[in-house]
């Protein structure tokens, strides 16, 4: 191609800086031309990075309410990702999404990557944790969802390649639309995530995560009732009052803690304690590259990311009995920091880097 390649970018919203931003910043700075196109922009709440960039924001953030509110508007975020326009003369289209962005039409001959995190994760799986059970309102979600899925299905015909964060993801890819999709590892900033110079620990256990249903923080908060151990746990979200209210006084909530304080926090910390289900999980391997062994759910990504015995301790039900004889059985253990370290540069930034350039060259390729 004789010219630049024109590079369009498409992201769900934009209103933190979570894994998903983390890996469209990276992205983004591959393309610093690329224009960006998302449902909600709140440009305080992201990185400098994407700030410099052109974005281009829905119809919807116009709506009152919207900034704050955004989940409500779930029904209309389809119609308002396929609203947009993108210039002609596009050459690629890189979608970073969980829920919509993928459904973005591409102008005629532009080829189309996604870089998918899961499949829209409350139409697919985790209803009960995202909407209860039963009843009427029940009722009714179930029937929005079911044409969520029906178009979910009709927008992946918009990609030519997917990408998957993890091979937990790419099996949903081939369960939910039939479709083959490449994996490549999300990035974790092992450069800025180092162990510390003191040895040892500071004497508690530690969380990090949105305080939300599927994280599932209630399990952990119950299981070190029993332990009677510190735990303290970093973040904030919509289950902070309940999950407050009934922590015993060794469960210790700080709240919002910026990254300088969470590397800290993971290098003075016993154990890095991860009780939900997830499709991939950076957490866990910002903990390992700092050093820190894992108490993890066995299931989802962290198989993955956590080596058995090596870098972290499984257990098998989530139940706070179960989790809390994984915490013992990880005391009894001698970790070796080196060791976890060095399972986490695996999964570098330049390693995320060389693994999306080389799927993005055979989609331009034609290949695959």
């Amino acid at each position: 191609m004789s010219r630049p390649l024109k590079v369009a970018l498409a992201h769900d919203w934009l209103n933190g800086m979570r894994g998903g931003e983390r890996c469209l910043d990276l992205i983004g700075r591959e393309y610093p031309a690329a224009e960006l196109y998302t449902l909600l922009y709140q440009p305080e709440q992201v990185s400098e990075a994407i700030r410099r960039r052109t974005v281009h924001v829905s119809g919807l953030q116009r709506v009152p309410g919207f900034r704050r509110h955004y989940r409500w508007f779930l029904p209309l975020f389809p119609m308002a990702m396929e609203s947009f326009r993108l210039p002609a003369g596009t050459d690629l289209v890189i979608s970073t999404s969980h829920c919509v962005a993928k459904g973005i039409r591409p102008p005629p001959g532009a080829k189309h990557l996604c870089y998918c995190f899961t499949p829209m994760r409350y139409a697919w799986a985790l209803q009960e944790d995202y909407f209860g059970r039963g009843g009427l309102k029940r009722a009714l979600i179930d029937r929005l969802l079911a044409r969520l899925r029906r178009w979910d299905v009709a927008a992946n015909e918009r990609v030519d390649r997917f990408v998957a964060i993890s091979r937990h993801v790419q099996k949903r890819i081939e369960t939910f639309y039939g479709r083959e999709a490449a994996v490549v590892y999300p990035p974790v900033a092992t450069q800025f995530f180092t162990p510390g110079e003191a040895v040892g620990s500071g004497g508690y256990d530690l969380i990090v995560s949105a305080l939300v249903p599927y994280k599932r923080v209630d399990l952990a908060v119950r299981a070190y009732a029993q332990l009677g151990t510190p735990l303290k746990i970093a973040g904030v979200g919509t289950e902070w009052d309940a999950l407050r209210a009934s922590a015993p006084p060794n469960v210790e909530f700080l709240g919002r803690v910026p990254d300088e304080g969470i590397r800290e926090l993971y290098r003075g910390c016993r154990f890095l304690i991860f009780p939900g289900e997830e499709d991939f999980g950076i957490v866990p391997l910002e903990a390992q590259a700092c050093g820190k062994p894992v108490v993890a759910l066995g299931r989802g990504g962290l198989l993955e990311t956590v080596v058995a015995g090596t870098t972290g301790v499984f257990f098998a039900e989530q139940t706070p009995e179960a989790l809390a004889a994984a915490v013992r059985d990880a005391a009894q253990r001698e970790w070796q920091p080196a060791t976890i370290r060095a399972h986490a540069e695996q999964f570098s930034e330049a390693r995320f880097l060389d693994g999306l350039r080389a799927e993005i060259n055979k989609l331009l390729a034609g290949r695959g």
